[in-house]
C-alpha cells in the first residue's frame, strides 16, 4: 500500500495541466466527474467506467478511477437512473473519485493512446497531422515493409485481438497513418496522405468502400484494444510522481 498522497484538488490540476485539457472540445467533460474522498493513494486505471472495472476497484479499496471513457455523454439521457444510476451509486457508496479524460488522451504526445499505440507497433519517424483538429491523426511508417500477414500478426501480437483488414492488393505497407477508438472516418484523409494503410478501432460499413475505391488498406483494430495502453500509461506516470499505488484493470472488450 501506498504511504504517500495526493489531495483530489492537486491531483485533478496536476492532470488538467498535464492533459491540456482546456485545448479540448469533446463530446464529454475532462478531469473530476464524480467526486470521492479528498486524499488519493491508490488508483486505478481502465479503459471505461463499466459497472466491473469500478467494482473492482472498489475491492482494491482505490481512492480514484481514472479512464478514457467517462460518463456524461453529449446527447445521452440526462437522468441518472438504470445502469448510470448503479455506477454511479457504487463510486460514491466506496466514496471513489471518477477521473475521464476522452480526447486530451488520444493526442497527447508522449503517453497518449496514439503515442503509446506507435509505440507498441514500433512505427518510427511519427508525426501529428496539424491539419485535423486536435491533434488527433497521426502518421508514420514500419522501419522495414511488411506483408499484409505480418501487419495482421503484429497487430493480434501486440493488441491481443484480431483485425479486420480491408484492402485489395498484396503490395507490402510501409507508410501508416493511425487514430485510435472510433476514427474510422478519418480514411479520407489518411488516403489523402498517400499512405499505404490506415489503422483505428472500429469499422463502419461505408469503410469497405472508402478503402477499396482510394486504394488503401484498413486495420481495424478494435476501438478497446487500440485505447488500452495510454490510460495505463498514465497511471503509471501518476504512481512515478506522486508516489500513488496503480493498478491497472484490463476489463476484455472484444469490440
Amino acid at each position: 500500500m501506498s504511504l504517500t498522497s495526493v489531495s483530489r484538488q492537486q491531483l485533478s490540476k496536476y492532470l488538467n495541466d498535464f492533459l491540456n485539457v482546456s485545448q479540448f472540445k469533446d463530446y464529454a467533460p475532462n478531469g473530476l466527474q464524480v467526486q470521492g474522498t479528498e486524499h488519493i493513494s491508490t488508483i486505478v486505471t481502465g479503459v471505461t467506467a463499466c459497472q466491473a472495472l469500478i467494482d473492482q476497484a472498489a475491492a482494491l479499496n482505490a481512492d480514484a478511477i481514472l479512464v478514457h471513457h467517462g460518463f456524461f455523454w453529449k446527447n445521452e439521457p440526462e437522468v441518472i437512473t438504470g445502469m448510470k444510476y448503479n455506477r454511479i451509486k457504487a463510486l460514491m457508496a466506496h466514496d471513489m473519485n471518477l477521473f475521464g479524460y476522452h480526447l486530451p488522451l488520444d493526442a497527447h504526445q508522449s503517453l497518449g493512446n496514439n503515442a503509446e499505440l506507435a509505440n507498441k507497433l514500433g512505427i518510427i519517424d511519427v508525426k501529428v497531422c496539424t491539419d485535423i483538429p486536435q491533434n488527433l491523426l497521426w502518421q508514420g511508417k514500419f522501419p522495414q515493409p511488411l506483408t499484409i500477414a505480418q501487419v495482421n500478426a503484429l497487430l493480434t501480437e501486440k493488441l491481443n485481438r484480431a483485425p479486420l483488414h480491408i484492402g485489395d492488393g498484396t503490395e507490402a505497407i510501409s507508410s501508416i497513418a493511425w487514430c485510435t477508438g472510433g476514427a474510422q472516418d478519418y480514411i479520407d484523409h489518411a488516403a489523402g496522405l498517400n499512405v499505404d494503410a490506415f489503422i483505428s478501432g472500429e469499422v463502419s460499413e461505408r469503410t469497405f468502400h472508402c478503402a477499396m475505391e482510394q486504394g488503401i488498406h484498413y486495420f481495424a483494430a478494435g476501438h478497446h484494444a487500440t485505447e488500452q495502453f495510454g490510460i495505463k500509461a498514465l497511471g503509471e506516470h501518476l504512481a512515478n510522481e506522486f508516489g500513488l499505488t496503480h493498478h491497472y484493470i484490463d476489463i476484455v472488450n472484444p469490440v
